[in-house]
């Protein structure tokens, strides 16, 4: 069984789907494997914040990734990039570049 994701990688999955060109609400949900009711709740806290935008046309909404969300999406890959988890084995986690207060700074 899989761990449940927290709230930070359902926002980031929601990011990257609308980074991918999924913006329908549906679809949404479908690509995020999330229920409609915490997917209504997830993407009206997302654009409180910026991340997104609601668009509506033909009384149809679409939602867009805005720059903020572009951006943070960036931030948290680049993040992911440079911490690595430990497999099943349990190897435990380590952050790469090891940080050396001692270390002259690059």
């Amino acid at each position: 069984m899989t761990a449940k994701r927290s709230r930070l990688e359902i926002y980031l999955d929601i990011l990257q789907a609308l980074k991918k060109g999924v913006n329908k609400p549906t679809r949404i949900m479908y690509s995020t494997n999330l229920s409609w009711n915490p997917l209504q709740e997830i993407l009206e806290s997302m654009i409180e914040q910026g991340l997104i935008e609601e668009k509506e046309t033909k009384n149809r909404k679409r939602y867009e990734i805005t720059e903020k969300g572009i951006a943070a999406l960036k931030y948290f890959n680049k993040t992911k990039e440079l911490v690595v988890v430990g497999g099943p084995q349990g190897l435990g986690s380590r952050i790469y570049p090891p940080y050396d207060a001692k270390r002259e700074p690059l």
